[in-house]
Parts: C-alpha cells; structure tokens; sequence
C-alpha cells in the first residue's frame, strides 16, 4: 500500500483525528473484513464513482459505519478529496481500476485500526 499517502494524510490534523469507535469495532467483528469490504466496494461504486455523483461533499456520513469513518481518515469521501489527496480528477466516472484501489486505501485503515 501506499506509504507516501498514510504518511501524509497522519500529517493531516483532520484527517488524522478519525478511529473506528466501540460501535463500528463491534460492526467489523461481527460483519468479518470481507463484508466491510463488500460494503465499501458498494459505497464507492454508488457515491463517489459517477462523474456527478448526488450530494458530492455530502454523500459519506461521519459515523455509523466503519467504511463511513474511514473514507474521511483517507480523503476518500468525496471528489473533490479524490482529486487532491489521490490524483483522482472529478467530473468523470470512475475507472474500475481507481475503485478498487480506493477500496484497497479503505481497507488497509480498518485494518491499520482493528490491531
């Protein structure tokens, strides 16, 4: 995974103020890494993969889910992060290649978390 970006982004006083509570440490336990998973392939394909996708800036919620808290740890909320933080650009649909990776930088902060 990329160093260079978790570096950066702990660099990052808002970025790095995120971790999965009690609640969502329980959802993972319970759910299993590969339906987390699931569920942010989900997340990214529906909210942030459209060229305009509906409410963007305002599509990931700030709780609830740990794929939710993660996506803001990794500037992976919105297009407009994507485009600054990943080199993502907006105002174009998503490659399936630049979903799966922003799935694989989600995945690797649940799992930097739940050790």
């Amino acid at each position: 995974m990329d160093d260079d970006l978790f570096q950066r982004l702990a660099r990052s006083r808002f970025r790095s103020r995120f971790r999965l509570g009690v609640k969502e440490q329980d959802y993972l336990a319970a759910k299993g890494r590969e339906v987390i998973a699931s569920h942010a392939a989900d997340f990214v394909a529906q909210r942030l993969a459209p060229a305009a996708p509906r409410n963007d800036g305002k599509q990931t919620p700030m709780r609830g889910h740990p794929a939710f808290i993660a996506q803001h740890a990794t500037a992976t909320c919105c297009r407009s992060c994507l485009a600054k933080w990943h080199g993502i650009p907006a105002g174009r649909e998503m490659s399936p290649e630049e979903q799966v990776r922003v799935v694989r930088v989600i995945m690797t902060w649940v799992d930097r978390q739940s050790r």
